[in-house]
């Protein structure tokens, strides 16, 4: 049975992602080096935050003391609506971006969060349709 939408209007999926768990060896940190690409920080603690992205969806950040290798792939990635001045921005603020690939459905360029994470950042693939 399908969720109902909130209106007939309403044009967007009835449904979206609520949360992602990403644990992080240090959430001040991983927080702040968020917060700077562009997420809303929401609630934040020593071993635990809340930030949250276009769309509602939140990100849980919590502290592990397991080791992150340097180069795993985060367990998300991000999409924008212009990735080259995402990159950019990144260069601007010294986060060092990789190179920017060209695909045939995404644009992309990757960057390395605090905690070792490789985080991609995608070119929009919205459908053209209301998300």
């Amino acid at each position: 049975m399908a969720a109902s939408k909130s209106s007939d209007t309403d044009l967007r999926p009835p449904i979206a992602i609520g949360h992602i768990h990403h644990r992080v060896a240090n959430v001040s940190e991983a927080v702040a080096w968020y917060e700077s690409l562009g997420v809303r920080r929401i609630f934040s603690r020593r071993s635990f935050a809340v930030v949250e992205v276009r769309g509602g969806t939140h990100i849980i950040m919590a502290a592990t003391r397991k080791k992150i290798a340097s180069g795993t792939p985060a367990p998300f990635d991000f999409i924008v609506d212009d990735v080259d001045a995402m990159r950019k921005e990144c260069v601007r603020k010294d986060m060092r971006p990789g190179k920017m690939k060209r695909g045939s459905i995404h644009d992309s360029f990757e960057l390395t969060d605090p905690s070792g994470y490789l985080l991609t950042i995608l070119s929009s693939h919205a459908s053209g349709r209301p998300v």
